[in-house]
Formats: C-alpha cells, structure tokens, sequence
C-alpha cells in the first residue's frame, strides 16, 4: 500500500492552464468549422404570468428541425398534474419524454400521499433530473401552477437551473416576450390583464424571431384546480393572395433552341438472377 501510494501523484496547489492550451489549439485547427460546434437555437417562444388567482401560461405552435418548419400547430403546453402545467421549449423529443416522466411521478406521489402536489415539488424533480445529464437533455421549462401556498411559476434550464419570478420567458423568442412584460405586467392583475399580456408576449416573439411562429396557447391554471385550455386563440395571418394574380401568355419567356428527342421503351423479359 505504501508503494502504491508512493506512485501516485499528489495535488499541486495554484492554476492549471491546460484548458487554455486547449482551447488555443481547438481556435488554430478549426478553420472549417469541424471541431467545435454551435449552440442551436431553441426555436420556440413560451411565457408565463402570475396573476391574483393563478397562472397563466402560453407558447407558440411552431415546430423546426433547422431552417424547415417541421410543424405549424404543435403542442407546447404540457400537463404535469391536474394542477400544474408547463411550457416547453428544446428538443421536442426531450421535452415530451422529460414532462410524461415527471408526470407519471407526481401521480405516483400524489396517490402516495393523499394530497395535491405542490408546483416547487415538480420543479425540484425536473431540475434534479436535468442536473443529473448536465444539460445534455435539451429541455427548458417554465412551470406554472396553484397549490395550498397560493399560484407560483419557476423556470428551469437544460442545466437545471431554477428561477422563481412573476413572470418568465424562455426560448429563442424569449427577449421579445419580456419587453411586452416589463412595459406591461402589473401586481394583482386579473385574469383578462394576464391572459391579454401572454398574448401579446406571445405575439411579440411570434414577429421578431423566425424560429417561433403560427398560432398561439393560452393554459390557465387557478386556486381550485380550475384549468382553463385555450387551443390557438390567435393564429396566424393567411398567405397573401393578390386580388389581381400575374398571368404571363406562352412565349413570353425568350430561348435560343427547342430538342425535342422521342425515347423508344421496349418491355423485355426480366434478367434471371
């Protein structure tokens, strides 16, 4: 044992400057762009406000897979319990997984108990449960809902992280949505104010960020367990069609040379294998 531990190498006190090393050769040989690779945007806009009676939360309906819309009315309100609720914004896959898993465990820990679930109690398993893979599962929460304390709303990043505040953002559209709500919130709201700032945060990301788009959800979650679903309360504006369409005659369009070839096709019999 003495041996052994004489071979190992004891801790050196001060600064390690191999990470600087590092990234100083990961900067030199990444002319093409292989090695270190971008962050994706999340492509999503989700909100969410506390007014005097509960929550309200709302999300865009686009769904991208890069520069395509994979999906123009898709669904990012996700239920977690009968009284909480929550909007999602990463992969779509991780998202669903992630919010059907925690689901499945507060109706296990609601049966357990006997009881409702409290909001910060599925708050702490999901930023547990992303903690745990360092923000490898692309999935960012805002969660909202109403308990015995009274309407709360906290968002978790893919990291974990938690933030408990009156009102959230999150997504590519985020900025956007938390300009309408610091010109707009107001302590105490009711429920017409809130769902009308959603709305219009919502809408805001909706028109200044390409990866959000379509329609708009609206979720209300009040004292009671009352919820109230909004399925595109606003959707989007129709393509332009104009009253007067251009139409061009034949040859209007000039070109040098016109071949036209004929292709014989003769049936034969099948080769044999």
């Amino acid at each position: 044992f003495l041996a052994m531990a004489g071979t190992m190498n004891a801790p050196v006190g001060g600064f390690d400057f191999d990470l600087c090393k590092r990234n100083a050769w990961l900067e030199a040989n990444n002319a093409n762009g292989d090695i270190i690779k971008k962050a994706k945007k999340t492509g999503t806009t989700i909100s969410g406000v506390v007014f005097k009676d509960g929550v309200v939360l709302g999300a865009d309906t686009r769904a991208t897979s890069g520069p395509i819309v994979a999906d123009k009315n898709c669904n990012k309100i996700h239920y977690l319990a009968p009284n909480i609720f929550c909007g999602g914004a990463g992969t779509s896959a991780d998202c669903e997984n992630v919010t059907e898993m925690i689901g499945s465990q507060l109706t296990l820990h609601r049966l357990h108990t006997g009881r409702e679930c409290r909001v910060a109690t599925a708050v702490t398993m999901v930023s547990q449960y992303l903690f745990r893979y360092q923000g490898y599962i692309s999935t960012a929460l805002i969660i909202g809902g109403a308990d015995c304390t009274g309407p709360s709303l906290y968002s978790v990043s893919p990291h974990g992280t938690v933030d408990q505040l009156p009102f959230q953002t999150m997504g590519s559209g985020s900025l956007a949505a938390m300009a309408m709500f610091e010109s707009g919130f107001e302590d105490n709201m009711d429920q017409e104010k809130a769902v009308a700032l959603v709305r219009a945060a919502i809408t805001s990301g909706i028109e200044n960020d390409l990866g959000s788009g379509s329609n708009v959800d609206i979720a209300v979650v009040k004292m009671g367990g009352i919820v109230e679903r909004f399925r595109n309360i606003d959707k989007s504006l129709p393509k332009y069609k104009s009253k007067n369409p251009l139409k061009y005659p034949a040859g209007t369009t000039s070109f040098f040379e016109e071949v036209i070839s004929k292709i014989k096709i003769t049936e034969g019999e099948a080769m044999d294998e």
